[in-house]
């Protein structure tokens, strides 16, 4: 178990000897100290130059979720400004939106959140996500917020044990879990030929600042290969429960017109679910990532 962390946390935002530096082409404004801000001055409804490409990348390596408010973007900006970081992927299992590569959260009285849970994106892909961008087209008048949680100092703040203990384990992910609950036997093994079930390392390498990462989440990853059944829930428990550290997230409250773009290789987020009875509309675009190791 866990022993409890009392007094102040030591949070380490960038890599070890990495000092920060400032950023010319937008202000940034942190939510918490070790992860998350807004970004002020962008419109991302206009092609990033490569100059504040390469400010908007280096603030999202040391950030690893940015915000941006009043983003009036239809799909295609959404889509464009996503593409600048890869290719997009088209989810097999979400509702579209406007184009393939757009995926469509629309919530109201008859149809509630079921996001509320920590995870990260697609991560029972065999190669996924870099990151996502999310934008907000409708929000309840209040509630609806999304939490991110850094899985970099999630894996910092484990026990030396525990990290020694994990290091080199790997974890199967699947879909099954949670998409497949809708399917019956035959239809999740018919996908199965499509979307195997993908093991990654319990932690991974952030392929960019070579940070140690955190990578199972409660929704996907259905077991530690070559443990025990009772060893391995076991053990996925206490890792799962690192996302729910306070210390090690921040919460953003949404507005219309908002966007969130976040590393899908260094967090997990949770979309809290306490606005039952009212509309909230999302469109996310999901950017392919690379294998973990």
């Amino acid at each position: 178990m866990l022993r409890t962390h009392v007094g102040p946390r030591e949070l380490r935002r960038l890599p070890e000897g990495v000092a920060p530096r400032p950023y010319h082409r937008f202000e940034v404004a942190p939510l918490s100290p070790a992860i998350g801000a807004e970004i002020a001055g962008v419109d991302l409804g206009t092609p990033p130059d490569d100059e504040l490409l390469a400010e908007l990348h280096r603030a999202l390596l040391e950030w690893r979720v940015l915000f941006f408010r009043d983003q009036r973007i239809d799909a295609r900006q959404h889509a464009a400004f996503a593409r600048r970081w890869g290719e997009l992927e088209v989810h097999p299992f979400l509702p579209q939106g406007e184009l393939p590569e757009i995926v469509r959260f629309e919530k109201d009285a008859r149809t509630g959140g079921y996001e509320n849970i920590w995870h990260s994106d697609v991560s029972w892909r065999v190669v996924p996500s870099m990151g996502s961008v999310l934008r907000c087209i409708e929000t309840p008048a209040c509630g609806g917020d999304t939490l991110w949680a850094d899985m970099a100092c999630a894996y910092d703040a484990l026990p030396a044990g525990v990290r020694q203990r994990i290091d080199g384990l790997v974890a199967v992910h699947d879909f099954a879990g949670s998409f497949g609950l809708a399917m019956t036997a035959q239809q999740i093994d018919e996908l199965r030929a499509q979307y195997p079930p993908a093991e990654h390392p319990v932690v991974r390498r952030h392929p960019e600042t070579g940070r140690r990462t955190l990578y199972v989440n409660e929704i996907f990853t259905s077991h530690v290969k070559g443990l025990d059944p009772d060893e391995s829930e076991a053990l996925l428990d206490l890792l799962f429960r690192q996302a729910r550290v306070p210390e090690l997230q921040c919460r953003f409250r949404w507005t219309p017109d908002a966007v969130a773009f976040w590393d899908n290789r260094a967090t997990q987020h949770y979309a809290v679910s306490d606005y039952a009875g009212q509309r909230r509309v999302m469109e996310r675009a999901t950017i392919v990532g690379d294998r973990p190791f």
